[in-house]
Formats: structure tokens, sequence, C-alpha cells
């Protein structure tokens, strides 16, 4: 099963896609959902890991941030390492929200259809807004 999910600044779920085969390649789910045009119009960003890579080509303004990857021909630079290490701070929280939606013990090894998975996923979604909100 392949989700996206958004989450704001201190790791708390605020979006989470709808389940597709664990085929699906980041890019393909974000391009699907649309997610660089609901950013772009509320006006928010998004920190991303490599999987993201090339899904916003926009230089100048860019949506989604992502790191820089080493390859055999391109050693980074120190500047791309400090790029890459002040970006895991930034999704740090980000990886606890995915933690937390890990720790939904009926999420962990369920095999279902995508529209009996979505919302089952989207269960602890709305579980997390009520207990953040009291």
């Amino acid at each position: 099963m392949h989700l996206l999910a958004l989450t704001d600044d201190e790791g708390h779920l605020i979006w989470i896609s709808a389940a597709r085969p664990g085929r699906t390649h980041a890019n393909t789910a974000a391009r699907h959902d649309h997610i660089l045009a609901h950013l772009r119009a509320a006006g928010f960003g998004a920190l991303a890991d490599l999987g993201f890579r090339g899904l916003d080509n926009d230089v100048l303004d860019p949506v989604i941030v992502t790191g820089y990857a080493a390859s055999r021909t391109h050693k980074l630079t120190p500047g791309e390492k400090e790029a890459i290490r002040v970006l895991a701070v930034g999704r740090a929280p980000v990886e606890h929200g995915f933690a937390h939606l890990k720790n939904w013990r009926i999420l962990t090894k369920f095999r279902t259809d995508s529209t009996r998975a979505t919302r089952l996923l989207r269960a602890p979604l709305v579980l997390t807004h009520l207990g953040i909100n009291r």
C-alpha cells in the first residue's frame, strides 16, 4: 500500500491521500492528487524526501523542496551537504508524524482493496485531530 501524507511543522497529520498499490511512485501519486496545485493555491510549501525529486521544477518559487543526491560522477559539495542537514532537521517532525501513523496497529498488516484501505487510513487522521483539539 502506498500513500502520501502532509503534516504541519510539528508533525501533526493534516492530510492523507487515497491508498494506492505499493508499486506507485511518489511523484505519480503526487501528480494524480495535484499536490503542487493545492499547495500553491494555499500558499504553502513542503519539505520532501528524494522520492519527490523532479516533481517541482520551478527554480524561482519552489513549492516542494527536496535534498541533493550524490552519484559516482557528482560528489556533494559542502554547501549541498549543509542544505541536506538543514532539510533533515526540518523534516524530523514530519517523520515523527509518519511514525505516529504507523503506531496504529490496524494499519501494520492489513491486506484489502484500496477503497477500504483509504477509509481505514483516514480514520486515524480524524482521531488524531480530535486528540490535538482537546
